[in-house]
């Protein structure tokens, strides 16, 4: 061997140990990435239920903008004078739900910022939800310039519609405490959704198993879904959301699967074997789905192959009891609304965090859902 060759050998060994070396050195040890490409925000958002009450479920969540995101909770809760051991200030940590005493229907609707400091708590709203389950699900349709609010009221079989600042109640969808399967009724909404003309989508619900078309001005426009098993058929819809390309994703939650339509109804294809459906998201990378039994969440691509999944059942940070909604801000931040667990969570993607793991910023923009 030649000096050269030599040199040559010496450099190259050298550098396989430095990576060997550096590769060693980013590998983490322990651990078993609960929380997928996340990482959970410790102490968000700042409590806000007044002292000796606790804020009750919290099903809805939805991120306008990183500083602006708007929780949908099930009233607050009284303490019991002795708090269990390992209490952690939520509602799941205070043990069976069954225990819990009846929600009073206050600061049903609050916004808070990037820090989780209550910015706005739209109480003057309250009163919609006394005498029902308070709010399901909150939403903004990403088609409509004035970013108008809307709120599932399912044990009221309604849905609101308000302005950005909460100062108005500008439409009101159903009848207050009818239940009904016609174009004025429903029967426990779950969710909706938008179209890019306008139109108006709602899962319908629990009670009914449809799903009913409106236009941009609530009138009601057509239906389709009838009970059973079988496609273009439901058994406790609880979550719909539409891409850009015309299909409508509907969590058929009690036949444990995902359908797709096309816009007018027409039944497109069938995703199986999906444990508990709660909330479905649609986007350019794919579509992300709440799986509410197994707590955690699901990505799938379009024709309905699961890509990967993360997320574990627990009370504590960064854990699920129930995912029931999300959403995604601008920034790719995630939060994550816990119905039975009685919080919502925000996750920032982890340094250096595969991007394809990542549910994708535009989902905030370009499509809407919660419980």
């Amino acid at each position: 061997m030649t000096f050269h060759h030599f040199l040559r050998s010496t450099t190259i060994c050298a550098g396989i140990v430095v990576l060997l070396s550096s590769s060693a050195a980013l590998q983490q040890k322990g651990g078993e990435e609960e929380t997928g490409p996340y990482e959970v925000v410790a102490n968000w958002p700042h409590p806000w239920a007044r002292t000796g009450y606790i804020w009750g479920s919290q099903p809805g969540i939805f991120a306008e903008s990183p500083n602006r995101i708007f929780i949908a909770a099930r009233g607050e809760l009284k303490l019991p004078e002795t708090l269990p051991r390992g209490f952690n200030g939520i509602w799941g940590s205070l043990g069976e739900r069954a225990t819990a005493p009846k929600a009073e229907m206050r600061n049903c609707l609050v916004v808070v910022d990037k820090t989780g400091t209550v910015v706005e708590a739209w109480t003057q709203w309250d009163k919609l939800f006394e005498g029902g389950g308070g709010p399901h699900k909150i939403k903004i349709s990403p088609y409509d310039p004035q970013k108008h609010v809307w709120v599932v009221n399912d044990s009221r079989h309604v849905i609101y519609e308000f302005t950005n600042d909460g100062k108005q109640l500008v439409l009101t969808l159903g009848e207050t405490d009818v239940p009904g399967d016609d174009g004025k009724h429903f029967g426990s909404p779950q969710d909706l959704t938008f179209l890019p003309d306008g139109s108006i989508l709602v899962a319908d619900g629990l009670r009914n198993t449809r799903v009913a078309r409106f236009d941009r001005t609530g009138t009601f426009v057509s239906q389709w879904g009838t009970r059973g098993n079988g496609p273009g058929q439901f058994s406790g819809l609880h979550g719909i959301d539409a891409d850009g390309h015309g299909r409508v994703y509907v969590a058929d939650r009690g036949n444990n699967r995902i359908q797709v339509f096309d816009e007018k109804g027409t039944h497109l294809d069938t995703w199986p074997n999906i444990r508990f459906p709660n909330h479905v998201v649609a986007t350019n990378d794919g579509v992300f789905v709440a799986d509410g039994d197994n707590a955690r969440l699901l990505k799938y691509n379009t024709n309905g192959e699961l890509q990967y999944f993360w997320g574990t059942y627990g009370t504590y940070a960064g854990a699920f009891w129930e995912l029931h909604q999300f959403s995604v801000d601008a920034e790719g931040t995630l939060y994550a609304a816990d119905s039975f667990g009685g919080r919502v969570q925000k996750f920032t993607p982890r340094p250096g965090a595969d991007k394809t793991r990542l549910v994708p910023a535009s989902a905030s923009l370009a499509s809407s859902s919660t419980r």
